[in-house]
């Protein structure tokens, strides 16, 4: 079950099953972690912020950021790793969602959840930090619910910030010219 270098990872997911397993934890987690199912939060999230003319220009940017996450997590990576699930290497596990289908590697509830973050970071956004507080519960709940190693948590984190990164420097930077556009006139 637990090779080598994988052991720390087992460690990491077991001590959380051992520790903070409870009622109250197992009612909240698989809600949280389904607020990251399909990106659904972040998909209403962008189209918020695209039916307001003031923040119209962030939304574009997180939808391009959740294009970019999807076609390097989803269409990339996980196929080419192709990392099973801890709890394919691990059965005995009582898991309270049904089990993902697709590779461990990364996570993507994580990628999307952190290319919302960084995009609205680079944006300016006030609330940027609101999503970041979500991103990590959300990244926490993968784990918690035995479908994500650490290293798919950490992968899917810089997954997500190369998406978010991409999205801001190439939409970003229109945002910049056109302002100095407009001050200009």
């Amino acid at each position: 079950r637990k090779d080598d270098g994988m052991a720390w990872e087992f460690a990491v997911l077991d001590f959380i099953q051992e520790n903070m397993r409870n009622g109250i934890l197992d009612t909240i987690m698989p809600m949280i972690t389904s607020l990251g199912n399909g990106g659904i939060v972040w998909i209403l999230l962008a189209v918020c912020l695209l039916i307001s003319r003031t923040y119209r220009r962030t939304g574009v940017v997180l939808l391009a950021a959740i294009l970019i996450e999807t076609v390097l997590c989803n269409g990339i990576l996980k196929p080419l790793i192709a990392r099973p699930r801890p709890f394919d290497a691990n059965p005995g596990i009582e898991l309270l969602i049904a089990p993902p289908g697709d590779a461990s590697f990364p996570s993507g509830h994580t990628a999307l959840a952190f290319a919302a973050v960084f995009a609205l970071a680079l944006s300016r956004e006030r609330y940027w930090y609101l999503a970041a507080v979500l991103a990590v519960l959300i990244a926490f709940s993968r784990m918690y619910l035995y479908v994500h190693y650490p290293t798919d948590i950490l992968g899917g984190i810089a997954v997500g910030a190369v998406s978010g990164m991409a999205a801001y420097a190439v939409l970003g930077k229109r945002r910049k010219q056109s302002d100095v556009i407009r001050t200009e006139k």
